[in-house]
């Protein structure tokens, strides 16, 4: 009797064993794999059973959470959401997140180690932390002033601080209300198709992932290239430029909108946007020259992280000579995004130091406490200071006896250079309305804001848009509520 319960005991601790080598497997060995199955709803459920972090402009919240007391119980809510959809982005429970939501989930959602109290905490006591705070550099006078200028047209607006890279606004229109995606119910589904199928793609972030050619406004990029190669010495010399202009090996001829520009000077020519000057002026000053400017600009490289990805800018770097001449002036395969052309305006108003843009000025835990913080930091010079005041005295007479006149804002200094993009099969679409800028109040030391401004469905011909009709009294509106202080929300 005594055998048979011996080896009963051994079969049992045999089982024992089996059993804790099963559990020590699943829960250490597959756990990762368990914890990715997209059949453990514990993930999700966890996720959701608190509260986000709210997301600040102006040290006030842009975001907040519902409790539903559903099983996934905490919908996201966003006040005036068409206003800072491309700032936050969406957080869903069925379509995940997107820009700031997404880029800064960690801190939001209380999964970042950061935000525990001890290192390793939260490990050894299983605790989930409270969502901490994202505070923005946004100003929300700022934000107000482009997205009302824009008027539901499609188009977007990039606003940054010169001398930080900080982002005082970022717009694209038509916007959406992320709120509409929050939840798990059949209008979610119904308001998530409706918004991808829309021929007006309200939930694309024009500002940051929409690149399109900048047309005259690079021609701030084309003129300090001339200059910083010594292929223009003096802005009021002749240029020897035809007009119309041939392109180099083509029968194609490239005019110009007004008149005056036949050997015009290159002060001349940046005042009243000649483009043949630019053209010709990108073919003497070379392909190595343009592409190397071009990059210290920004242009060539894989996009900032604002924390967001955004689109990198392209200026192509095998072109012929006459697809030299027409990337000179904007066209052929250049493209940029709005803010890639905000920071063009911003290193001509900083002296020629291009700052990284940002869009977090801090994060925090829940009861304030800083996390992590962010300050000014410099990519790279783009020109000489003296080039870059030569441009800002250029720019300066756009608005003030040029294409730029919609942009003067009184008592401040203004710089601004409009463009014309041009695209389509055989240049048929609609032009794209461009207006590049910077903005100094009278007590100012320095320029504190630079704009960009883009509208794709520009209703005025092609004069009006050339002189700014469409794009410079946006970035007016803009550059005036950034000289005001930005206010309060």
């Amino acid at each position: 009797m005594t055998r048979y319960m011996r080896h009963a005991s051994a079969f049992c601790a045999l089982l024992l064993l089996a059993l804790l080598v099963n559990a020590t497997r699943v829960q250490v060995v597959d756990s990762a794999s368990l914890d990715g199955n997209s059949a453990n709803r514990r993930p999700a459920i966890a996720r959701f059973e608190q509260p986000r972090g709210d997301i600040l402009v102006d040290g006030r919240p842009i975001t907040g959470s519902k409790d539903t007391g559903e099983q996934l119980r905490y919908e996201r809510t966003y006040n005036n959401g068409p206003l800072y959809a491309p700032v936050t982005g969406f957080a869903s429970q069925v379509y995940g997140t997107t820009f700031l939501e997404n880029a800064e989930d960690g801190i939001l959602s209380g999964t970042d180690p950061m935000l525990a109290p001890l290192p390793l905490w939260n490990d050894v006591t299983r605790a989930r932390n409270p969502g901490g705070k994202v505070e923005t550099t946004i100003k929300a006078a700022v934000q107000r002033a482009a997205y009302s200028g824009m008027g539901g047209k499609r188009g977007a607006v990039a606003a940054v601080e010169p001398s930080t890279g900080k982002i005082l606004a970022l717009v694209s229109t038509p916007s959406y209300d992320p709120e509409r995606l929050s939840g798990t119910g059949r209008a979610v589904a119904r308001a998530w198709a409706r918004l991808n199928g829309g021929a007006e793609k309200p939930m694309l972030n024009r500002a940051i992932r929409q690149t399109y050619p900048p047309g005259s406004t690079f021609k701030v990029v084309t003129a300090a290239a001339a200059l910083e190669s010594g292929a223009v010495k003096d802005p009021d010399a002749p240029t020897k430029s035809p007009d119309p202009y041939t392109l180099p090996g083509t029968r194609t001829r490239l005019t110009n909108e007004v008149e005056g520009c036949a050997d015009a000077s290159l002060r001349f020519a940046f005042q009243w946007s000649c483009n043949t000057v630019f053209a010709k002026l990108g073919v003497d000053t070379g392909l190595g020259p343009m592409v190397e400017t071009a990059r210290k600009f920004g242009f060539d490289d894989s996009g900032p992280r604002i924390p967001s990805p955004a689109s990198p800018s392209r200026f192509d770097t095998s072109l012929d000579k006459p697809q030299l001449a027409l990337s000179s002036i904007g066209q052929y395969e250049t493209r940029a995004t709005p803010l890639q052309m905000a920071l063009v305006a911003a290193a001509v108003a900083n002296g020629g130091s291009l700052k990284a843009p940002y869009l977090v000025e801090r994060t925090t835990t829940d009861d304030g406490d800083v996390v992590a913080a962010s300050g000014p930091r410099t990519l790279r010079q783009a020109m000489n200071p003296g080039t870059a005041a030569r441009l800002r005295e250029m720019m300066t007479q756009v608005v003030e006896k040029g294409t730029g006149a919609n942009a003067a804002v009184p008592g401040a200094t203004v710089g601004g250079k409009t463009g014309t993009a041009q695209h389509g099969i055989g240049n048929s679409g609609t032009p794209y309305a461009w207006f590049v800028s910077w903005a100094q109040g009278r007590e100012e030391p320095e320029p504190s804001v630079a704009v960009a401004v883009v509208v794709e469905d520009a209703s005025a011909d092609r004069g009006d848009i050339s002189g700014g009709g469409s794009a410079a009294p946006v970035a007016k509106a803009v550059m005036e509520a950034a000289l005001s202080g930005g206010g309060a929300r």
